[in-house]
């Protein structure tokens, strides 16, 4: 049994909060860059080098990327054989939330009920999806979730005979009919299978990985270079103005799902596509 304190957690996430909205990927950073080199596109090129020249400017100054400092997300892998002494593990992310967008000066975006309104002024509840695991290890996954972008998400329940080329075509109707709103470059994340709320949560876990890792599974892998080549065809372009890069990478997951079914997510986030990862 590993016993890890409720304050090591509130720190650790209070930390988080703050670096992964000051600090982009390396792999977002590289692919800006090389989208950079590559647009033909003269307004297109400008507004990537000005993209680069913010994050540059976030990290130096250690302020937040984006003015919208999003709705705390959490994906935790919880080992069986972990204890937390002094609190709840939801406590326990929810108070280092509540410390950490304060201390960093974010925005607190999150209202307490979604049609009174009322700010929380802290920026909690977190949302906050939990994976029970063998073993003593405990890991945070934490994003800051723009609403820009989110708002541009959807979730479709196709029909199994619609097959692969009906998830591709609602993985480009959605992203066109996003067109500028989610402020392009974007980051497109994929579930494909179990339910609805698995194919959603499967689409926001999907841009945690690292875009310049392919899915493990063949046709996934073949199906994200297709769809990220469709997409950047669009003419869409960075912040809408056209151009050959509208997205920078398509991370697809997939789950077992019921033989009457095909659910499909597709989870947007913008070119600051931030996250940060503890290890307990």
């Amino acid at each position: 049994m590993k016993i890890i304190k409720y304050d090591d957690i509130v720190y650790k996430v209070k930390d988080m909060c703050i670096s992964a909205n000051c600090n982009l990927n390396s792999d977002i950073v590289q692919a800006i860059e090389n989208a950079q080199r590559e647009e033909t596109a003269p307004v297109a090129s400008d507004i990537l080098l000005q993209l680069s020249d913010n994050h540059k400017i976030a990290r130096a100054e250690q302020m937040p990327i984006c003015q919208d400092t999003g709705m705390a997300v959490f994906f935790v892998v919880y080992g069986q054989d972990v204890r937390i002494e002094g609190g709840s593990i939801s406590d326990a992310i929810n108070e280092g939330v509540r410390q950490g967008y304060a201390a960093g000066f974010l925005r607190k975006s999150v209202v307490a009920d979604p049609i009174e309104r009322v700010n929380t002024k802290d920026n909690t509840p977190a949302v906050i999806h939990y994976d029970i695991i063998g073993g003593n290890e405990l890991t945070i996954h934490f994003a800051p979730k723009g609403f820009g972008s989110e708002n541009m998400s959807a979730v479709k329940m196709l029909k199994p005979s619609d097959g692969i080329e009906g998830v591709k075509d609602f993985i480009i109707q959605t992203v066109k009919s996003a067109g500028p709103n989610p402020c392009p470059p974007i980051v497109v994340g994929v579930g494909i299978g179990g339910t609805m709320e698995k194919a959603a949560i499967m689409s926001k876990w999907a841009l945690f990985r690292p875009i310049d890792k392919s899915s493990t599974i063949n046709y996934a892998a073949l199906l994200e270079n297709e769809m990220l080549n469709r997409i950047n065809e669009l003419d869409i372009g960075p912040a809408g103005l056209g151009g050959k890069v509208t997205a920078l990478g398509v991370n697809i997951e997939v789950f077992p799902t019921h033989i009457a079914g095909l659910p499909v997510a597709v989870n947007i986030n913008c070119h600051a596509t931030r996250h940060a990862t503890a290890v307990f």
